[in-house]
């Protein structure tokens, strides 16, 4: 695990086992509010270490931006703190986390002592405001990764927990391509110090806006493919044609995963398209 200072009382981690997954610390004068933890105990557990025994600062926070398992399985190694999500956190978790994780410690045994936390306090209207100590974060639902996603800013700082929301490559198999859309315009010119990725680098003050537009640019440009391939006799074959590179992307971000990613968002957006474009049966 990698682990970068991004302000005076700010610190980023990043998961070298898994997909460049990262979480946060927020220390503040009355205790630590984590942003989501890693997949794997072991790296959760060396976040614990650094921030309760290195820097003697209790955890009283967990906040989970979202339901899915590389950000929520180490919430269980905090028992002391309050876990805070969007109310849809909650559902999909009861509804879809307990099966996944069973599959998941089935597969990999080192999960096994992985207990699903159920979040207490859950955000049902935001922007929700949580104040600890000498530190403000703002919390707000970004729909478009995932039902539940939501972003967190430490106001002080103007570093933005960001999650999935930003990415090094934008992802909305679980979501829906004009919320994600939406979301990415709703973050431009917000004079941001720092976006902490969910998977990723962090993005630097001057980097922001070109990563933005370039997000945006991305899923427009996915469109206008999956446009083109509703006219093809085989949109299949069109759509598997297409590059990450025709749509302004590199193929080795996120360790070289990011065109399997690609090929997953445009047979997706093709899809529900194509459904959508379907006449409604009547009686």
């Amino acid at each position: 695990m990698q682990r970068e200072r991004v302000a005076d009382d700010i610190y980023v981690f990043t998961s070298e086992r898994y997909a460049q997954v990262t979480a946060g610390a927020v220390i503040t004068s009355e205790g630590a509010v984590l942003i989501d933890t890693l997949l794997y105990p072991d790296e959760t557990r060396q976040i614990k270490q650094f921030v309760e025994g290195r820097l003697g600062c209790s955890v009283r926070y967990v906040v989970n931006t979202h339901y899915h398992a590389d950000h929520t399985y180490g919430t269980y190694l905090f028992p002391g703190a309050t876990v805070i999500a969007h109310a849809r956190c909650a559902e999909l978790l009861e509804q879809r986390g307990r099966a996944s994780l069973a599959q998941a410690q089935a597969a990999l045994p080192e999960l096994a002592e992985v207990r699903l936390v159920i979040p207490h306090l859950l955000i049902k209207e935001t922007p929700f405001s949580l104040t600890l100590g000498n530190k403000t974060l703002l919390l707000w639902h970004t729909l478009g990764h995932s039902p539940d996603s939501i972003v967190c800013l430490a106001r002080e700082d103007r570093v933005l927990f960001a999650a999935d929301t930003v990415m090094a490559l934008p992802y909305f198999i679980d979501g829906d391509y004009d919320d994600f859309l939406n979301a990415l315009e709703r973050l431009q010119h917000n004079n941001f110090e720092n976006i902490v990725q969910g998977h990723g680098e962090v993005i630097l003050r001057g980097e922001i806006d070109e990563k933005l537009r370039s997000d945006i640019a991305y899923l427009r440009a996915l469109r206008k493919h999956v446009e083109v391939a509703l006219t093809k006799a085989d949109p299949q074959a069109y759509l598997r044609s297409v590059d990450i590179e025709q749509c302004g992307k590199s193929r080795i971000l996120l360790n070289g995963t990011a065109q399997q990613l690609h090929q997953d968002n445009l047979f997706a957006l093709f899809e529900r398209i194509r459904q959508a474009s379907q006449p409604v049966e009547t009686n």
